[in-house]
């Protein structure tokens, strides 16, 4: 199973530059398009919005690639604790295909449905 692990644990370094890569890039572009503003031909209140959607969607993207790094380098940190490959949740082992499918998983198949459907029920009774 080492070099199983040693293979994952490759794939998660590769996987977190490419993340730090991806926000990096985001966050060059966010300056350079700041930098671009000079003017529209268009009404104020259309730049206004414009920019405030194009803002909302920098957001979600950055969150969403920060939120990837952050399970990435939990599994790392967990391989250098000996504890990966066990669910975060019930420390049983998380199964060989799901690991080499998504080697951030921290949940097993079992407790990442229980959470999915839990998350489910809550959805729809709020």
């Amino acid at each position: 199973m080492t070099a199983k692990f040693d293979l994952l644990r490759a794939q998660l370094e590769s996987e977190q530059k490419r993340l730090n890569e991806e926000l990096d890039q985001l966050r060059a572009s966010i300056r350079t398009g700041d930098e671009r503003r000079e003017g529209s031909p268009f009404g104020k209140r259309e730049e206004e919005a414009t920019e405030t959607m194009e803002l909302e969607k920098r957001l979600a993207l950055e969150k969403r690639i920060t939120d990837q790094l952050v399970d990435v380098e939990r599994a790392i940190h967990k391989i250098e604790e000996s504890t990966y490959g066990l669910c975060d949740n019930c420390g049983q082992p998380i199964g060989e295909d799901r690991l080499e499918a998504l080697p951030q998983a921290n949940l097993c198949l079992q407790c990442k449905s229980n959470q999915a459907k839990s998350a489910k029920t809550k959805a729809s009774s709020g």
